[in-house]
């Protein structure tokens, strides 16, 4: 199936690991070009290069720096001359129950998970004059909340209601938003939240047994669902959220 993703050129936030690394390399093998960041130079540098600086190129920055979406579509814009859209992936939040976070914790996810993706959202959103798409990268918990996740219990639905009210504001001008939950992916974050358990192997055991599949998922199956969303292939599809989890997640 042809995307028609071809030159087609897409900021990944988070693009040097995980779930955003996974989209990045989905999106090059499809044709699309991409910039990808990283609070990481070494990390930026090491996935261009992974990726082929003729499709890749990166910049070093947190979504928390105001500066850092003005800096990204720049960079779009200058290496590539065009900018058809974007995914705005965070590294996970601090680990913890509500009555744990403090303050601070708070007021620094806000910044970097929420604030950020809004302003990655909205500066993306005003260097496209050709329509385009704008994946958020969620998590279930906006449909349910995960146990030991407060922050993003709290600021993920959230994110999910500003995708929805950006589907309405950008879809006159031909901008699809969307977003994408993913469930238990086997990345360095999961596998950061499961050691950190006092017994990983029996926490792993029962994710595993509320996973219809039975399994947790690739990142090449997460980035392969994001490229679709992403293309023209998916002109039709607005505001939705969509789980990619194994069918964990119990609520429609």
């Amino acid at each position: 199936m042809d995307l028609g993703l071809t030159d087609k050129v897409y900021v990944v936030t988070g693009g040097s690991r995980g779930l955003g690394r996974a989209t990045a390399a989905a999106l090059v093998s499809d044709g699309a070009r991409v910039v990808v960041s990283s609070r990481s130079q070494d990390s930026v540098d090491a996935a261009v290069a992974d990726l082929g600086d003729d499709r890749a190129a990166g910049v070093a920055g947190d979504n928390a720096d105001p500066d850092a979406a003005d800096q990204l579509v720049a960079r779009a814009i200058e290496r590539f001359g065009r900018l058809d859209g974007a995914v705005i992936s965070v590294g996970g939040p601090p680990a913890g129950g509500v009555r744990e976070i403090t303050d601070e914790q708070w007021r620094q996810a806000f910044e970097s998970v929420f604030l950020g993706a809004v302003r990655m959202a909205r500066t993306v959103a005003g260097a496209m004059s050709g329509g385009g798409s704008i994946v958020f990268v969620l998590s279930t918990s906006v449909k349910a909340p995960i146990a030991g996740l407060a922050i993003s219990n709290g600021l993920r639905p959230g994110l999910a209601m500003i995708a929805k009210t950006l589907a309405d504001e950008l879809g006159p001008q031909g901008i699809r938003v969307n977003g994408l939950l993913p469930g238990r992916i086997e990345t360095e974050r999961v596998q950061e939240l499961d050691n950190g358990t006092p017994d990983p192997a029996a926490t792993k055991r029962g994710h595993l047994a509320a996973i219809p599949l039975g399994r947790y998922g690739d990142p090449a199956e997460f980035g392969a669902v994001a490229a679709f969303l992403l293309s023209p292939a998916a002109g039709y599809v607005n505001g939705a959220m969509i789980p990619v989890d194994g069918g964990i997640t119990r609520a429609l």
